[in-house]
């Protein structure tokens, strides 16, 4: 087999399994349709598994365990400390309700992982972690290193990287990938994948789920940022907060979108995300509303991704719906051992 590569889509998914084929000695070109489609410019950038483990989703959990202990020594390979934003995660709930929800989720993930490190917590004592929240929260659990990082800065990084090693980044819209040179394909164009494996031959069925996600800066009035995740229930939804340098990023909308380019935010799905975030939250008022984005993750039925070959010539890597992030060195992994 010949050692060239070349891979479409650059996203954190194919800029981390063009970087790990690199590392491995192939000469690696990126195919990259730019920032407005990728599903990792509109994320949180939160990683581990505990925040993500929901009953009926053994699979998925099972592949996040894997991923998060193979993110240390992939924030080592990128070299920049810059990235990571936070190390660890308070899971809050607002409710008794709330709380009776994150209880059979906690459950769910202890009896799989054996050893995780979840603290059950009174709203008081995550106050003390977390000075900022807000008083009367019904309770909820410490994760020691359910981290986070800033997406933007992990493309960044991994495109500098990429650099380094003497891969090239080719700006260019592919809708052909078996047209294009080198020994082997890999197909890691978010939602736009199912569309290019279709043109090779192959049924790869995701579907798109929509996001929002909002950018808070901190004003010279505002209390600080956050130094934990901040996963909360609020009335039975979802809300994170996810520490950056300047602020925080807010998110938690999730449903399906109408079509590829179904990208414009909904005003419901805005209103609540500023709603919950400062009733978890409450000094978030005096933020700047900086950003408003929404983006299209492509998903699986499972949410496990797709990882595999099409042929002896093309594969495919997506599918990772709301784990794109986190399951970014997993499938980087998984990539290269499918290409070996």
């Amino acid at each position: 087999m010949g050692r060239e590569l070349s891979v479409v889509g650059g996203g954190a998914i194919g800029l981390a399994c063009a970087l790990a084929a690199a590392d491995a000695g192939w000469t690696t070109t990126v195919y990259d349709a730019g920032p407005a489609t990728r599903a990792a410019q509109v994320a949180g950038g939160m990683l581990g598994c505990f925040g993500e483990g929901h009953p009926g989703e053994d699979r998925l959990l099972d592949v996040s365990a894997r991923s998060a202990a193979l993110w240390p020594a992939f924030l080592t390979r990128l070299g920049d400390p810059t990235v990571r934003t936070a190390t660890d995660s308070i899971l809050l709930a607002a409710s008794p309700t709330d709380l009776a929800y994150l209880d059979e989720q906690v459950g769910f993930v202890r009896d799989r992982i054996p050893g995780a490190t979840l603290t059950r917590s009174t709203g008081a004592e995550l106050r003390r972690c977390e000075t900022a929240l807000a008083r009367g929260l019904a309770g909820g659990y410490r994760a020691e290193g359910e981290g986070a990082v800033d997406n933007r800065l992990l493309v960044a990084a991994l495109e500098a990287r990429l650099g380094e090693v003497g891969a090239r980044i080719v700006p260019t819209v592919v809708d052909d990938p078996t047209e294009l040179p080198g020994d082997q394909i890999l197909i890691a164009a978010g939602l736009g994948s199912a569309v290019l494996a279709a043109v090779a031959g192959a049924d790869i069925p995701i579907h798109g789920e929509k996001g929002e996600i909002l950018r808070l800066r901190r004003t010279r009035w505002s209390v600080p940022p956050p130094v934990h995740v901040i996963r909360g229930r609020r009335h039975g939804r979802p809300i994170y907060l996810v520490p950056r340098a300047d602020g925080v990023v807010v998110g938690a909308t999730q449903y399906e979108a109408t079509g590829p380019d179904d990208r414009g935010p909904q005003a419901v799905g805005v209103a609540d995300l500023l709603a919950d975030a400062i009733a978890v939250m409450p000094g978030l008022s005096t933020y700047e509303l900086a950003e408003v984005a929404a983006g299209i993750r492509p998903s699986s039925t499972d949410g496990v991704p797709f990882v595999q070959r099409v042929d002896d010539r093309v594969l495919v890597a997506t599918g990772h719906g709301r784990n794109g992030i986190a399951l970014s060195p997993w499938t980087a992994a998984r990539f290269i051992d499918v290409l070996a």
